[in-house]
């Protein structure tokens, strides 16, 4: 009889067990549920040359964003939610990358990154019916003109331009310096001339007495000399490495390169964001000797934080040295960056990750909520009617093949005054 009851009432434990098990299980299973239900997926994308003409900077910058996006998601920046951004290759074709956009926009992208002048100008149009905030890689300064969504990472090539050119007058030795422009034969090229010419008319103290603008030429002698005998001494290129490669290789085999800074019956060259970097030098070798440069981009040349952080990135993601210490690579990562902190902002404040709130955060990047990232030698400040990005730039010049900073950070003076 005993037996029997303890029989019954090993079983009947055992049962409860099965059951508190089964419930356990069942728990657990919806715990994982919820949690998986909960991630969250951000789409973003991004339509850039990776080949064709300028993918020297297209590559590196595509690189820039993936592999911040992957230290994000492996890093758990956004706890349990990810970014997704799809990256395609548009070959620098405006119809290609329009049709990349809309691929994006029917897989339901919160946030765009563009890249050319072209494209960026071809789609503003779509971008406002879409009401999507868009990062491009152009900082043309046209590209605000008339938009709401479009915002610039970084200063302008006009700010760019003036900012070289404002130095020009204020550390030429003489009379009145005279400046050429030598120009990308697209808008992306010509953006900063008229702001140029209306600087000039506001009392820019400088003589603009040509505008080049660069075809395919294997050999700039004529040109060159061409500015000689019109006593430039300047010139400010708004191209891509490539041409001023050519360029300056020519200027030191006629020995007209000036070795320092206004060197007199010499021409002092000068350039913004994708005219220079490690791509120059190593294109242009001991012609690039006294080139100097403008970015608001920190440079791995440099000691820093930025330096130490981007070099990082692309040690662990197994990026070759080229890439590790390219400025454009620094610049796909910055623009991840804003993204990734528009998004961080906006579920901080516990508000639904889209187009609108994303849109409004980056509006209020500004004041105490400037975003400070360590790519850049100043802030990102964004508002509503200010989307020009991080407004402070850096002088840069190459000494003994590297590129090393001229003094402090600066702000063009004349961008305000021709606004």
């Amino acid at each position: 009889m005993k037996t029997r009851r303890l029989m019954i009432f090993v079983a009947m434990m055992a049962f409860m067990f099965v059951i508190v098990s089964c419930g356990q299980q069942q728990q657990e299973e919806e715990a994982v549920k919820t949690t998986v239900e909960a991630a969250k997926v951000y789409k973003l994308g991004l339509s850039l040359a990776i080949t064709g003409p300028t993918s020297d900077a297209g590559n590196p910058y595509s690189k820039g964003v993936e592999d911040f996006f992957k230290y994000v998601n492996e890093m758990k920046m956004l706890g349990d939610d990810t970014i997704d951004c799809t990256i395609r290759d548009d070959q620098y074709k405006t119809e290609v990358t329009k049709r990349n956009f809309e691929d994006f926009i029917g897989q339901g992208i919160v946030l765009y990154l563009n890249y050319s002048t072209g494209s960026t100008l071809g789609l503003k149009k779509d971008f406002e019916e879409e009401k999507i905030a868009v990062i491009p890689a152009s900082f043309h300064a046209g590209n605000l003109v008339d938009s709401n969504y479009i915002f610039l990472p970084i200063a302008s090539y006009s700010e760019q331009t003036l900012g070289l050119a404002e130095y020009v007058v204020n550390h030429h030795q003489g009379a009145t310096p005279k400046i050429a422009l030598f120009i990308h034969p697209s808008a992306f090229g010509r953006g900063p001339v008229a702001d140029v010419k209306k600087a000039i008319a506001a009392g820019l103290g400088m003589e603009l007495v040509e505008i080049v603008e660069h075809g395919k030429d294997l050999d700039n002698t004529a040109m060159l000399n061409r500015l000689i005998s019109k006593g430039v001494q300047y010139v400010i290129c708004q191209t891509i490495q490539s041409p001023v490669a050519t360029m300056i290789k020519d200027a030191s085999r006629l020995g007209i390169a000036a070795k320092t800074f206004g060197e007199s019956g010499k021409i002092t060259f000068m350039g913004a964001h994708y005219t220079g970097g490690n791509d120059l030098v190593a294109l242009a070798g001991s012609a690039a000797e006294n080139y100097f440069w403008t970015t608001s981009y920190t440079l791995t040349s440099e000691p820093g934080e930025g330096a130490k952080a981007q070099l990082a990135l692309a040690k662990k993601y197994g990026r070759d040295d080229k890439f590790a210490n390219s400025h454009n690579y620094a610049n796909g990562i910055m623009v991840a960056q804003v993204a990734f902190e528009a998004i961080r902002r906006t579920k901080a404040r516990g508000l639904e990750v889209n187009r609108e709130n994303l849109y409004n955060e980056m509006n209020a990047m500004n004041g105490l909520n400037s975003f400070y990232p360590v790519t850049t030698v100043g802030p990102v400040t964004y508002a509503n009617g200010d989307h020009a990005g991080v407004d402070t730039l850096q002088l840069y010049r190459v000494e003994n093949g590297v590129f090393k900073r001229v003094g402090a950070p600066f702000a063009s003076e004349f961008i305000k005054k021709i606004k």
